[in-house]
Order: C-alpha cells, then structure tokens, then sequence
C-alpha cells in the first residue's frame, strides 16, 4: 500500500510540474527547480541596506550654484521620495592638466582628502552628511581608486606608484583616457596610501560607504584588504563598478553593477532581444553570484545619461515599464539625478548643465515604486527578500509573469514588454488568488488560464491578499 501511495504521488507530481514548465532552465513556479548551490558571501550587510533605493547625486548639475549646500535643501524632497541611500558622484578637487572641458571630469581625482572648491569646502561636506543622517539617509561616496588626476601630488612626490610604458613614461589606463594617470597596484605603498584615503573619509565626516569607479581595474586582494579596514572603523555598504568579477561580492562588495541587465532592457525596447534573454540572466545569476549579494538595477545613471541618452531616448514609451521593473525583479533600483523630474535631456559632463526642477512629473511614480519595495518584502535587497520565480505562460509571446513571495508576502508581476496589445495566460496555477494592483488600488482576480489582454508596455504589479 505505501508504495502505490509512494508512486501514485509520483505521478501526480511529475504532472504537476510538467503543467508548469516544459523547460526548468530557468525557475518557472516555485515548486519546479531548487535554488543553485552557491558560495556563501562573508560580507556584511548593515541592516539598513535591506530595504533600500539608492539615489545618484550629480552636486554640478543639481542646482544653479552647483554646491553641497543648494542641493541639501533638496534633502527633505528626496525624504518624501523614499530613498535611503545617497551617492554622491566624485566631491574631490578636479585635476587641470589634460582636463576635459572646462570643468573636467569628476574622475580625474587632483587629492584624494580634498573638496572640490566648486562645490564648497570640507565644513560643508560634513554639514550635509550630518543634515542626511538626522533624516534618515545613508551616504556613500564615489571612490576612483584605479587612477588619479594628472596633478595629483602622488604623481610628482610617488611617480614610482604609476604605470609606465617602456620608456619609464606614466600612462593612462587607455588611449581614450587621456586626462588621467594608472596607478600600480603591484606597489604595496601605493595601496596602504589609498586604503588611508579612503579611511580618511569615514573618520573624518562618517560617511557610510562608497560606489567604486573602475573597480574592475583593481586587484580582488586589494577590495578584500580595504574592506576589512573600512569596517573595523563602522558597517559599511560598497557597490562595485564591475559586472565580472564575482569574487569581489565573496569578502568586499555588497553589490555591483547590473550592466547586462540594463543592456537587455534597453534592447528589449528597441526591439531587439526578448524576455528570454531576462530568464537566462537570472538563471546565470543563480550560479555566478555568491549567495546574499544582488545587482544594482537602473534605465539610467550618469554614464548612461551623458554618453547614451535619457531613458527616454533609449526606451521611449517604455521607460516607465522598465522603470518599474527595476523595482520588482531582485536587485537594489537606482534613481539618477532629475528623473523624478522627467529628464529627458542628456546632461554635459564636462560642462554645467542644471537640471530643470520646474516639473515634478515622475515624482509620485517613483514615491510609489520606492514604498512598494520598502513595504513588501519578497522585494527587499539580496537573502533579506526572494528569489524571482517566473510562470510558464499559455503562449510564447511578450507578456509574462513572474513572482517573489516570502513567508506570506507574495509580489505577482504581468508585463507586456513590446510595443503592441497582447493576450496571454498564466498557466500555473500559482495565480490563483485575490490581489491588490499596488500601482492603482484595484481588486484583481488571479486564476491559472485565465485569458490577460495588455496594452503596449502596460504592466500590473500585484499584492496578494
């Protein structure tokens, strides 16, 4: 008798799964793949970081006087958005020699313990950090280790710190990268000066991490030594420019850069990739990234913006779909500087260039995405939230579905991702249920087959209850 139960629950399982997905590549119901083994990551995760939304400051291009204290009155507006974490692009004295434009670039750092004049000076740095921390905001810093300016004082006092060609000449890290200079990471001098910079900061105006630039171009020893001596001093949370290098989320990061991503989303827009392309990310993602670690999510930041165009340039009528995908699938969302004003502009990087204020436009948009993650969370940041789980659907098309549920919270996600209307189905029965549309308030009625017709982009993200 136990053994025709034994097998009798054998069938019934098998079809069950085979009812869910023809294919368990990637995870289509909950029931249907375990998660991978992966390593587990050693670094620490300040609590705070769980629930957060990172907002990117561009200090030059915030406010007509392009100072720390123009844009501190902008604190209390960014408090009722719901972010938490403040990156503030490079604050650090810009280098003259070879300089980009009239006001150079950010990353050509002249002193690694100085303030850029433009922006104010030392007391004034200190007083925003200050006036962030009582509202609540955490503030990391933008940390160019793999270079300097070319007047930094390190190249004529330690020039021996430097990469040089044959000729005993510095170099830059690139052809294209003129107006900066590679240090050599092979000097530990070098790196013991660079790990007390990069105290300095923490000491002196307690700040609570940094967003690395090129983190890519620096050793994994290195991250792994100057995170050790970061935290002896406080928790801190560091993002890692860098998308490759996994081992740098083992014992240094708390999380990189979501490049491939973004680049699917964006070819998702103009029509040339599909949704498969999303699934086989986190398929790989599953494998490849220590466990507790996750990716920052964006449709821009000041790269993109500057060099490849708005979001809206890029996605077009998708930029809010996509926008709000960033927020549901795992990974932290990022906000850049003015697209809660509807940015639709590319912003000059070596020139000024303020952002236009006169229209809020996107302001309740993102208010509303920041407080759904913050207050569900299947959605929250790494091991604190869930797995993304995606539905097998009736047809092979552009809609589809997916969701995040942890002990009783359940996120249910529809989206069209093309431009046209399209009717589908979930055929998994994990549909099933009564939901809230967190966007709109509605009352929705989930049930497995159940014919969805969506408009071009159009998304629903839903709330069980």
């Amino acid at each position: 008798m136990r053994k025709f139960i034994f097998n009798l629950g054998i069938i019934v399982l098998s079809a069950f799964l085979l009812s869910c997905s023809a294919k368990t590549k990637t995870k289509q119901c909950n029931e249907c793949a375990p998660k991978a083994n992966q390593l587990a990551s050693e670094v620490n995760y300040p609590k705070w970081s769980q629930d957060a939304t990172i907002y990117e400051v561009n200090i030059r291009q915030y406010t007509p006087e392009g100072t720390f204290a123009a844009f501190e009155k902008h604190l209390p507006r960014l408090k009722e958005l719901g972010v938490e974490i403040l990156w503030l692009m490079p604050i650090h004295p810009i280098s003259e020699i070879n300089r980009k434009g009239s006001l150079g670039s950010y990353y050509a750092v002249a002193d690694y313990k100085g303030v850029n004049p433009e922006f104010g000076n030392m007391d004034d740095f200190k007083h925003l950090v200050n006036t962030a921390h009582n509202l609540g905001f955490k503030v990391i810093l933008d940390w160019v280790a793999n270079h300097t300016g070319w007047d930094n004082k390190w190249i004529t006092e330690h020039p021996e710190w430097y990469t040089k060609d044959s000729l005993g000449k510095i170099i830059p890290p690139n052809p294209e990268w003129a107006d900066i200079a590679d240090l050599n990471f092979d000097v530990p001098e070098m790196r013991a000066a660079m790990i007390d910079a990069l105290k300095f900061w923490i000491k002196e105006a307690d700040i609570d991490g940094y967003r690395c630039d090129v983190a890519w171009g620096v050793p994994t020893d290195f991250w792994n030594d100057s995170r050790a001596a970061l935290d002896s001093i406080k928790p801190i949370w560091m993002l890692a420019e860098d998308e490759d290098h996994k081992d740098f989320l083992i014992k240094a990061y708390n999380c990189n850069y979501g490049w491939s991503i973004h680049h699917k989303l964006n070819g998702i827009a103009q029509g040339k990739d599909s949704i498969q392309s999303i699934k086989n990310y986190f398929a790989a993602a599953d494998t490849t990234f220590p466990e507790g670690s996750y990716t920052m999510l964006f449709t821009s930041n000041h790269d993109e913006n500057s060099w490849s165009g708005s979001e809206y340039e890029r996605m077009g009528d998708a930029a809010r779909t996509f926008a709000a995908l960033t927020f549901v699938m795992p990974g932290i969302p990022l906000i850049y500087s003015g697209q809660e004003a509807g940015l639709h502009k590319r912003l000059l990087f070596f020139e000024k260039d303020t952002i236009n204020w006169s229209n809020l436009e996107m302001t309740e948009f993102y208010k509303k995405l920041v407080a759904l993650k913050k207050e569900n969370k299947a959605l929250w940041n790494g091991s604190a939230g869930s797995d993304i789980h995606f539905l097998h659907m009736a047809k092979d098309n552009s809609l589809f579905a997916f969701s995040r549920t942890l002990d009783e919270n359940c996120v249910m996600s529809i989206f069209n991702l093309s431009n046209k209307e399209v009717t589908n189905a979930v055929a998994c029965k994990m549909i099933n249920g009564n939901y809230i549309d967190a966007l709109t308030g509605e009352k929705y009625k989930g049930e497995q087959n159940k014919e969805i017709t969506m408009k071009p982009w159009e998304y629903k993200i839903l709330i069980a209850k």
